[in-house]
């Protein structure tokens, strides 16, 4: 099985979490984003153990909530010790409302509007991490206005190419995020945000891509950034306090991923970072990392029902189901790889290749292409799409006026809503 929390049951029914995926389809109805809370505090626990055993107790992750942001997942990652990353007021509202301390939140994004700065700073946020120096500029004024000095991150290149998909390539030079070190604009923030007296620079970020499977990428990214630490002391007087070094490591969405050691991956990181400080004869900052994708993906799962089975005959097979591109567009936007299961038959043999198409009148809404399920799988079976827990329910869409999925919880053999399912009337609420 592609995720540890799958099973099948005596009656033949994929379960997950322990729990029987058919019943809870049955429950709730289709489509329905099930997520695992048991999953997801324990790759919580897998993170915050392992930084804090090798880089120290100051050591911090922060939720990277655009991976996945309702209410209650903002409570379970507090309680499970972490601070957040939002990229939005939405997102900031949400984190208030579970009741998380924006003291740990930090906000990103490349574009932050004058209300969202308003917004955040009224509201405690703990740091800005600052895309650029027009952004660096419009803080310090807001902070001025209201009386406050404002902490902040900037938010630098390293100019590395994970080799990764290109839509989720952040750390090159030429990306949309950050200012690049390669440049010289890095060192030229790095000297202005000094000099604003209502800002408070309190170190660095950088964040060079997605699905990343070893150390290899993040201790290159480390060497980069810690090297312009030691010039910008040098150089300025100034040594960072902290240094966030984003997210990134994969989940595995298809047998051909690799497991990923994260206890592993990350002690790699700190050995080579504590003999990279030595020499750079700099103090080891705080250090931060922001997984989101990896916490909550496996800890989520999509079920649909089957509508229309379409076989043209020397050509192609089509599996309809009663979502698509608007609960999950991913695979529509950048060919985004998923294992399917038939939850109602997952032992069945699977001697059909086929595409799974979504409902949406677009040709390009497709969940998967060239995928394997039962030849006489029939209307009405259920059918699991895994490792869905990131970026589906945070990318969906009303797109021809579908209502959003219920996200449902497990715990420990019980079953609860976290999220409702939009109904025809939500749909039109804002019109007018």
């Amino acid at each position: 099985m592609i995720c540890e929390n799958l099973g099948v049951n005596s009656l033949g029914h994929l379960t997950f979490g322990g729990m029987d995926t058919v019943e809870l389809a049955e429950k709730y109805g289709t489509p329905l984003y099930l997520m695992d809370e048991n999953r997801i505090r324990h790759n919580c626990r897998t993170y915050i153990n392992a930084i804090r055993k090798y880089f120290g107790e100051n050591a911090g992750c922060l939720y990277a909530s655009k991976a996945c942001s309702f209410k209650r997942l903002y409570e379970i990652v507090r309680e499970e010790g972490f601070g957040t990353d939002v990229v939005s007021s939405g997102e900031v509202y949400t984190a208030l409302k579970a009741g998380f301390d924006l003291k740990n939140a930090f906000f990103h994004s490349n574009n932050k509007t004058d209300e969202d700065i308003a917004f955040a700073i009224d509201n405690g946020i703990g740091y800005f991490v600052c895309d650029n120096l027009e952004e660096v500029m419009a803080i310090s004024e807001t902070a001025a206005e209201k009386n406050v000095t404002q902490n902040i991150l900037l938010r630098l290149t390293p100019g590395i190419d994970p080799h990764t998909y290109e839509a989720v390539n952040t750390g090159k030079v030429d990306s949309k995020f950050g200012s690049a070190i390669e440049t010289g604009q890095a060192f030229e923030i790095t000297k202005t945000a000094l000099s604003l007296k209502n800002i408070r620079l309190c170190g660095f970020h950088c964040h060079v891509g997605s699905q990343i499977f070893d150390s290899e990428i993040y201790i290159r990214s480390s060497e980069i950034m810690l090297e312009f630490i030691a010039r910008v002391k040098a150089e300025l007087g100034f040594e960072a306090e902290i240094l966030d070094l984003g997210g990134g490591y994969g989940v595995r969405y298809i047998d051909s991923n690799p497991y990923i050691d994260i206890d592993k991956n990350i002690c790699e990181l700190a050995d080579f970072m504590k003999k990279t400080v030595a020499q750079l004869n700099i103090k080891m900052p705080r250090i931060y990392l922001e997984p989101g994708r990896s916490i909550v993906a496996d800890a989520g799962m999509t079920l649909y029902t089957a509508g229309t089975v379409k076989k043209i005959p020397g050509y192609k097979n089509y599996v309809s189901i009663d979502g698509g591109m608007a609960d999950n567009p991913r695979y529509a936007l950048y060919g985004s790889y998923y294992s399917v299961r038939s939850a109602t038959r997952p032992e069945a043999p699977c001697d059909m290749v086929c595409t799974l198409a979504g409902r949406c009148c677009e040709s390009g809404d497709l969940i998967q292409e060239n995928i394997r399920l039962p030849h006489d799988i029939k209307r009405g079976e259920k059918i699991a799409v895994l490792t869905t827990g990131a970026y589906n329910y945070s990318m969906s869409s009303n797109y021809n006026r579908l209502g959003k999925p219920p996200v449902v919880m497990i715990n420990d053999g019980k079953d609860y809503v976290a999220v409702k399912r939009e109904t025809l009337d939500d749909i039109i609420r804002n019109d007018i």
